[in-house]
């Protein structure tokens, strides 16, 4: 799925740094956009199933995610499954927005924040945005969720068509038990929203699927129940795409998203507010 990263994309500067966590420190690297003084940070965490990747994986998007959206991009080694299942990759992608928020001078930030992530880390940056809106937590302005692993079902037709597609339903179980370690710890809202009751409370989003994805069905879902809990989003299907696509750096339709994405947080970060397709 991850190519080393090889030519990787221009970005004002990089900054690998160590930032609290709950049980120590964690790895981060920080990337900023060529441009003068502060701007807003958006808090990334990698995908991998809770259980692989890095921010070495994820550099060709996070820096593709930099100079597109004009923001900071901090992106955060949280721990990993199966040494350190649930709920401590929660516990650090957590710890890691509260760090952005409350320390804009060491990110270079203006104090506005975003969180991001693909796969497994879209499921982060979701339950991040769930818990601030639900402790009073850091201010978050917005939530880009790229193909998350929320509210996937065995029945769901995403799953049946396309097990085996990139991820297999035995792919899906193994991350599962690696992550959860028992089935008590998948019904809580923090380790998957869908099993949240009200999530009208969080952020606007951006959430992204692939056609090609058995994880499209729960992603569609989770962004139908944004928007009856009366949160403004924006959803868009890669129909011709498969999991993972995004990070695939010599496919159109990959820089495509991520120009859409980075554009939706240039807005929402630097602007009043969205305007477009919202739904």
């Amino acid at each position: 799925m991850w190519i080393r990263n090889r030519n990787p994309p221009r970005v004002g500067t990089t900054i690998d740094r160590r930032i609290p966590s709950p049980e120590g420190e964690l790895d981060a690297r920080l990337y900023l956009p060529d441009t003068d003084g502060p701007v807003p940070t958006v808090v990334f965490f990698h995908g991998g199933g809770f259980v692989l990747g890095s921010i070495d994986t994820h550099d060709w998007l996070c820096r593709h995610l930099t100079r597109e959206s004009g923001c900071g991009v901090l992106s955060v080694d949280y721990r990993l499954a199966p040494e350190h299942p649930f709920p401590a990759a929660v516990e650090d992608a957590y710890a890691a927005a509260e760090w952005a928020a409350t320390n804009p001078d060491a990110v270079n930030g203006t104090g506005t924040i975003a969180v991001a992530g693909d796969s497994a880390g879209g499921t982060l940056a979701a339950v991040v945005a769930l818990i601030a809106a639900e402790r009073d937590g850091p201010e978050i302005t917005y939530q880009s969720l790229i193909y998350p692993a929320i509210g996937v079902e065995e029945r769901q037709d995403s799953v049946q068509e396309n097990t085996g597609i990139v991820l297999s339903e035995d792919d899906m179980e193994w991350f599962n038990r690696c992550y959860y370690v028992n089935d008590i710890h998948r019904r809580n809202p923090y380790a998957d929203p869908a099993n949240a009751c009200d999530v009208s409370g969080v952020t606007p989003a951006t959430v992204i699927t692939a056609g090609f994805d058995p994880l499209r069905d729960g992603g569609n879902a989770y962004a139908e129940q944004l928007v009856r809990d009366g949160v403004s989003t924006r959803y868009r299907n890669y129909d011709d795409m498969v999991h993972g696509f995004i990070t695939f750096r010599d496919v159109d339709r990959a820089r495509e998203a991520i120009r859409g994405v980075g554009a939706d947080l240039a807005e929402m970060l630097t602007e009043d507010g969205p305007s477009g397709d919202l739904r």
